[in-house]
């Protein structure tokens, strides 16, 4: 590809389609996209953090960086479907040369949700633990040695309505040894608890295939003698598997991957979630394009934006997966 990016230059699959270029431009002045408007199920991504350093990706800073956020708002708002989610994952931040940590992040929240010409609210709070995370901020965590690590994220699951279109039974967690058990014998203690919650005596009884999953996400193991209890249909939540396909080829091509890359398993986890099959998901800042591979996966369209180059050529190593049959063309 030229070192030019050539503006809303496409790149399809079999499900969807990678647009070259400033996603909510684009959103605002292309008459095709303009039809998007209330038809998405789902938007899911990782905006630029609200970092007080530049990174590679393209992050603003601090108050520019929340009205940049909050004008999302009502872009956001337009392109879902009446019961269409969306869910943004964010990390925190910090005080410029403070040990302090910022409200930035919780005031891009409050914005969002209030913002009057979206109507959104807050569904559900999700967070994304990952033991594996460099120590930041460095300089009070292992320089000055104030701080512990911050080691994970915010994941904020949004909606235009209370009830949006969601089912927890297709991502339930495999159950403990001791529900297995349990489930074996047909007996517990029922009764009331401590807690002053009333036990029934059968209604633990039923194998429903699973447990339902909590809002807590390990990247990786929290204990390595326990037993992480991913949903079914999600292999992994960790960015680091170097053996996987797209790493390997980037580092066989001397490529630097995206440095924020959306964890697989996370996108796969609320897809699958909150989505059918062939519903419609959205990435205005798609980085590699985690979230079209995982889409076209689990067969659903998908649309996905990228202004840098870098990321686009990444995206295309991604969809070049042996395991994926609709490559970017």
């Amino acid at each position: 590809m030229s070192t030019e990016i050539e503006k809303n230059k496409k790149y399809k699959s079999k499900l969807g389609k990678l647009l070259v270029g400033n996603s909510l431009e684009l959103l605002k002045n292309d008459k095709k996209l303009a039809k998007l408007k209330g038809k998405v199920n789902l938007i899911v991504t990782s905006p630029p953090f609200p970092l007080n350093n530049k990174k590679q990706y393209g992050n603003e800073k601090g108050e520019e960086y929340k009205d940049w956020f909050i004008k999302l708002a009502p872009i956001f708002s337009d392109l879902l479907a009446d019961n269409g989610s969306l869910v943004i994952e964010i990390g925190n931040a910090w005080e410029p040369e403070r040990p302090v940590q910022s409200l930035l992040h919780l005031e891009c929240l409050l914005g969002m949700v209030k913002h009057p010409a979206a109507n959104l609210r807050l569904i559900q709070e999700f967070i994304c633990y990952n033991p594996s995370k460099l120590p930041s901020p460095a300089q009070w965590v292992t320089v000055n040695r104030l701080r512990t690590v911050d080691s994970y994220t915010h994941v904020w699951w949004i909606a235009k309505n209370d009830f949006p279109k969601a089912d927890n039974s297709k991502v339930l967690r495999p159950y403990s040894k001791s529900m297995e058990q349990l489930l074996k014998k047909q007996s517990y203690n029922a009764g009331k608890r401590p807690s002053e919650h009333q036990i029934s005596e059968k209604g633990f009884l039923k194998d429903n295939g699973g447990s339902i999953s909590h809002n807590f996400f390990e990247m990786e193991a929290l204990d390595e003698n326990r037993e992480v209890r991913l949903p079914h249909s999600v292999l992994s939540f960790s960015n680091t598997n170097s053996n996987g396909y797209f790493l390997k080829t980037c580092r066989e091509k001397g490529i630097t991957p995206h440095p924020a890359r959306m964890s697989a398993g996370l996108v796969n986890f609320f897809i699958q979630f909150l989505t059918d099959e062939e519903d419609l998901v959205l990435d205005p800042f798609s980085g590699s394009n985690t979230t079209g591979y995982c889409a076209e996966k689990l067969n659903r369209k998908w649309i996905s934006f990228e202004i840098k180059e870098d990321y686009i050529e990444q995206a295309i190593i991604r969809f070049s997966d042996p395991d994926l049959k609709s490559p970017l063309k």
